[in-house]
């Protein structure tokens, strides 16, 4: 599904990571996999598992900070990633995202973790996403729906996530919550936590 109801043209692979761990998470995080969904000039392609991990903050892992839970979507998208970028961040806005704090707590966040092969570093977008090569919780889901990814210039995924420190787990959520149980969600591909690691 597409927000313009078919494939964009000249579209690209775009890679989107989403998390939250204020409210009700699963809720919010099956509604911003459809919000995505209906964007203008995207089509959905793949929905990961639902993960679990524990809060990162600038100084590690904060074990007193409310957990997350984790996913990770693949779009073809035509347009600028730029146009992208805001785009999810009026999603974020739409749920309340505070960035009050560097990494702080949040209701919602998505980050653009790839767009093709593109490379750009400038004031507001990084490409590919300076951390996702050291966060299991990002390279485990992806994992799920491309086993066959790369990030240009660090790896692959496959490799990346086995030196990663592993503290991301599978998070069963309830049919009605789980974005692969939506109708915007084809279908995952083999889930690490099912015992296909790398």
């Amino acid at each position: 599904m597409t927000g313009s109801g078919t494939t964009p043209a000249g579209a690209v692979t775009a890679v989107i990571a989403l998390g939250s761990n204020l409210g009700d998470r699963e809720g919010t995080l099956a509604a911003a996999v459809r919000e995505l969904a209906e964007l203008p000039g995207v089509q959905l392609t793949a929905i990961s598992p639902v993960y679990a991990s524990d809060a990162v903050k600038p100084d590690g892992v904060d074990l007193d900070a409310p957990g997350y839970l984790n996913l990770v979507v693949s779009v073809l998208w035509a347009g600028d990633p730029h146009a992208l970028l805001d785009a999810v961040h009026g999603i974020e806005n739409a749920h309340s995202r505070v960035r009050e704090e560097r990494w702080g707590d949040r209701t919602l966040d998505i980050d653009l973790i790839l767009v093709d092969d593109l490379q750009i570093d400038d004031e507001t977008l990084t490409l590919p996403h300076p951390r996702a090569a050291e966060r299991d919780f990002v390279l485990a889901p992806w994992f799920d729906i491309d086993p066959d990814a790369e990030i240009p210039g660090r790896g692959r995924v496959r490799e990346l996530l086995a030196v990663a420190d592993r503290t991301a787990k599978a998070h069963p959520v309830t049919a009605s919550t789980d974005p692969a149980h939506t109708d915007v969600a084809p279908k995952a591909g083999p889930s690490v936590a099912d015992g296909n690691q790398p």
